[in-house]
């Protein structure tokens, strides 16, 4: 979840980065997260029971780490 400044600015200024799963914060410094997360976001298509929904998360790499540790088929490389 990323949230931003609510100063009243022209542009949307990054202030901090939450993880979905755990919701440990990430500071953001002059646009620059502290460190790296995983970033997704996902339209779901005609085919699909979430037709043109857009779903967005933010995962820190403890919480990757362990979502794709439980994948039958490994991640590449």
């Amino acid at each position: 979840m990323r949230q931003y400044c609510t100063e009243q600015r022209q542009t949307k200024e990054l202030e901090k980065i939450i993880c979905n799963k755990c919701g440990k914060e990430i500071p953001v410094v002059r646009g620059v997260p502290g460190e790296d997360v995983l970033e997704v976001e996902k339209r779901w298509g005609y085919h699909s029971r979430k037709d043109n929904r857009v779903d967005r998360f933010d995962l820190c790499e403890d919480c990757y780490d362990e979502l794709v540790s439980g994948f039958q088929i490994q991640i590449e490389d």
